[in-house]
């Protein structure tokens, strides 16, 4: 399958390098390499220019095109006719050498799959226990002999039974899921949500839809609404062989404060793309985890050294949480 591999990026050319150079070490090279850079200097501009990596294409946009979705749709619009599928990776990622052989192999495998995921290897925290009936199941979750343990706020939500019994990446109708990821078993599950730090989608999927213009800037849970309603056309997997690692560069990111409206606003969002009318009992839950959520950064400003970060991103969730009584997004369809 001839595919493409679109990298949009703002500001981060020492990451964007390393993405580069492990893409040129792949045993199955892209057809094209796309660099959608938003940045406001030519740093990025140079480095490419500089960088010999074959059938590489860079694209500077103006700042009504800049931001990840409207960057992805820019790319998007670039891609070659007979390319089958579009790959995806955030810029402060790097891959190992069978990333793109495994992404290919699972949509050849099965024609019902739109959109494949990979994983994180630097960010998973999956073990084998020994004697997993000695786990404290509040405190850790298991699939397939695997074992992770919970963080806070996922214990806390396991004993007040806020929790979803679906698989990660499985939206309840509550919303919040499991973020656990998966073990790297070499395994294929099943999702509703893929993350953008490393998705694909067959190339005939953005005759029907495209990124929405509605997550601007850094776009929060832009790669859950395009995944959910990437669902109407096929299935979503994550290939735990299609493996990377993602190193979270700080810079491009928005400050605490936006950041925590962003995580109650757009959160509601995604939760209406898949359930336009949540019953009463899911309605409740919703509320009662956002309120755990906000609570628990709040206490932040007391467990941990970055106490401003905490409370700026704790208020920000509070802001956006009332601003739902009388300025809800419109999901667009």
């Amino acid at each position: 399958m001839k595919f493409s591999l679109i990298i949009c990026t703002y500001m981060r050319e020492e990451s964007l390098h390393k993405l580069l150079l492990s893409v040129n070490k792949q045993n199955l090279y892209p057809n094209e390499i796309l660099v959608i850079d938003g940045s406001t200097n030519d740093n990025t501009k140079n480095l490419v220019a500089a960088t010999l990596l074959k059938n590489l294409k860079y694209f500077k946009v103006e700042e009504k095109d800049r931001g990840l979705t409207k960057q992805r749709n820019f790319g998007i619009n670039l891609v070659a006719e007979n390319s089958e599928v579009v790959c995806f990776l955030d810029d402060d990622t790097e891959l190992e050498v069978d990333y793109f052989k495994q992404v290919i192999e699972t949509f050849i495998k099965d024609d019902k799959v739109i959109g494949v995921g990979g994983v994180s290897v630097n960010e998973n925290r999956w073990f084998k226990p020994k004697k997993i009936s000695k786990l404290n199941k509040k405190k850790f979750y298991i699939i397939d002999g695997f074992a992770v343990k919970e963080g806070l706020r996922n214990v806390v939500r396991n004993y007040l039974g806020l929790n979803s019994r679906l698989l990660p990446g499985v939206m309840p109708e509550f919303s919040n899921g499991r973020t656990n990821g998966y073990p790297l078993n070499n395994k294929i599950y099943k999702v509703d949500l893929l993350i953008g730090m490393s998705f694909s989608f067959r190339k005939t999927l953005f005759n029907k839809i495209k990124f929405s213009t509605y997550f601007e800037g850094y776009g929060l849970y832009e790669d859950a609404d395009f995944s959910l309603r990437a669902l109407n056309y096929g299935k979503n997997v994550i290939n735990t062989s299609a493996k990377i690692n993602h190193y979270h560069d700080a810079s491009g990111r928005p400050n605490k404060y936006k950041y925590g409206k962003m995580v109650i606003r757009n959160g509601w969002y995604v939760w209406r793309v898949k359930y336009p009318k949540p019953k009463l009992k899911a309605r409740i839950k919703w509320n009662a985890i956002a309120f755990l959520l906000t609570l628990i950064r709040f206490a932040n400003i007391i467990n941990t050294n970055k106490k401003r970060e905490a409370f700026t991103e704790g208020l920000g969730r509070v802001v956006g949480w009332f601003s739902l009584f009388f300025n809800r997004p419109k999901v667009q369809s």
